[in-house]
């Protein structure tokens, strides 16, 4: 049963949502001003703050990601700004090295963040307005196993398209993901309100 507080909490970050996707596709010409208003209670009242998204097995994300594959619970993200993604969350982004896939893994730094490598042959840098670091969770891979920033270095900002906030391995291996705390405290009332494992293990396809 979900309290009033979290339907309340739940409603706000939705009519959020609402209004930053809705002002988007205004400035990109996608709706004009009189289409505008509807827009957002139409995103509002119809449209879900999360999706699911089955993800093939890799070691780079385990155990959070199953070597086997499993079914993610995305939270979707108008505006990735700092206030919205935050360093600590595993997020959902294009795959740098293969543009139609897609790739799991955990933001590690964001724009205006000295990098600093273990190598000292390699010059500090500063990461670039809209470009963050990923890394895999699994520290026992090497770079080009892991396959993360070590290897194709920088991501924009606009190839992330979620945080995952759930992860179902099997019928009865899941739960949520650690993310940023606050992140975690931003997704649940979402979890609360919109998690349904049963339709997530429906769409497994493990």
């Amino acid at each position: 049963m979900v309290s009033l507080s979290t339907w309340f909490r739940y409603a706000a970050h939705k009519f959020e949502y609402s209004i930053s996707l809705s002002w988007k596709k205004y400035n990109v010409g996608q709706i004009n001003s009189t289409q505008l208003t509807d827009a957002v209670w139409k995103n509002f009242f119809q449209g879900k703050l999360t999706y699911t998204h089955w993800n093939k097995g890799e070691e780079a994300m385990a155990p959070i990601v199953s070597t086997t594959g499993g079914t993610l619970l995305v939270r979707k993200l108008a505006n990735l700004s700092p206030t919205q993604v935050f360093v600590g969350d595993v997020i959902l982004l294009k795959d740098p090295e293969k543009s139609d896939d897609l790739i799991v893994r955990r933001l590690a730094a964001l724009e205006g963040y000295e990098m600093v490598s273990n190598d000292e042959k390699d010059e500090p840098f500063v990461l670039d307005k809209d470009q963050c670091w990923v890394l895999a969770d699994n520290q026992s891979l090497k770079p080009k196993e892991a396959r993360d920033s070590r290897l194709f270095g920088p991501v924009p900002m606009t190839d992330i398209l979620g945080r995952v906030i759930y992860s179902l391995r099997t019928a009865v291996d899941h739960g949520p993901v650690e993310n940023s705390r606050m992140a975690m405290n931003q997704d649940s009332p979402v979890l609360a309100v919109e998690l349904d494992v049963e339709d997530m293990a429906k769409n497994n396809k493990v």
